[in-house]
């Protein structure tokens, strides 16, 4: 554990603090893709396939939806302040996805247009609905911040020794797929855009969390040489 009552900014460089300034990728992240979405693209893709079609809208699955940013930020509070290799590992692979991710809606801009224009029903769930179709545009959706995000919150648990055992795991991966899906049952997404996050994520992965395995391979092999 870190002692954060020390901090200062002095301390930025140190060991003990270095971390923090991964931190500062949000910030930069958020300007960017606002710039993104409000200021210089207008000319979009449309992205669709033939099971967007077959996948009928379903409100309650805003709750696992929804449920994204609770996992993401609790991942990153624990992390911080109680397992900082993790936090790196997580906060790495994010910042690795999500730049990708920009950079192909620069190259590629996409949006879709599965969003139902009337609701079957009328409950809280679409009303909730109603309020996320207001703030969150239907424009650079190809591939899915909302599945890459929750992919990097599996991995990274999965790298936590406080989730390493079965059943965390278990519950871990159940709900970064259930966050996944809501995607398409909300109509939010294509289940292309589900496949190129996923694509991406794939990619990127050696690139943090087999790399880290691998040194620890040979870290072990030099041990075993040492005693032969």
């Amino acid at each position: 554990m870190v002692n954060y009552r020390t901090f200062r900014l002095s301390k930025l460089n140190t060991p003990e603090f270095e971390h923090v300034k991964l931190l500062l990728f949000w910030p930069l992240f958020g300007i960017a893709f606002m710039l993104l979405e409000r200021v210089f693209i207008t000319d979009y893709h449309v992205i669709e396939c033939a099971v967007d079609d077959k996948i009928p809208f379903c409100e309650f699955f805003v709750i696992p939806y929804y449920f994204w940013f609770v996992f993401l930020i609790g991942i990153q509070i624990y992390s911080f302040f109680f397992d900082i290799p993790t936090f790196k590992k997580y906060m790495k692979y994010t910042i690795i996805t999500y730049t990708v991710t920009l950079a192909i809606y620069i190259i590629y801009p996409t949006s879709q247009e599965l969003r139902p224009t009337s609701f079957e029903r009328q409950n809280i769930f679409t009303e909730i609905v109603k309020f996320l179709y207001g703030f969150d545009t239907n424009t650079n959706v190809c591939p899915s911040l909302h599945v890459i995000g929750s992919m990097a919150v599996y991995f990274a648990a999965r790298k936590s020794k406080l989730f390493s055992s079965f059943g965390w795991r278990a519950a871990f991966c159940i709900t970064a797929l259930l966050i996944s899906v809501s995607t398409v049952f909300l109509k939010q997404h294509s289940v292309l855009d589900i496949f190129y996050a996923f694509v991406v994520c794939a990619a990127a992965y050696p690139f943090v969390f087999m790399k880290e395995a691998v040194k620890g391979t040979e870290k072990a092999s030099k041990k075993t040489e040492q005693y032969i």
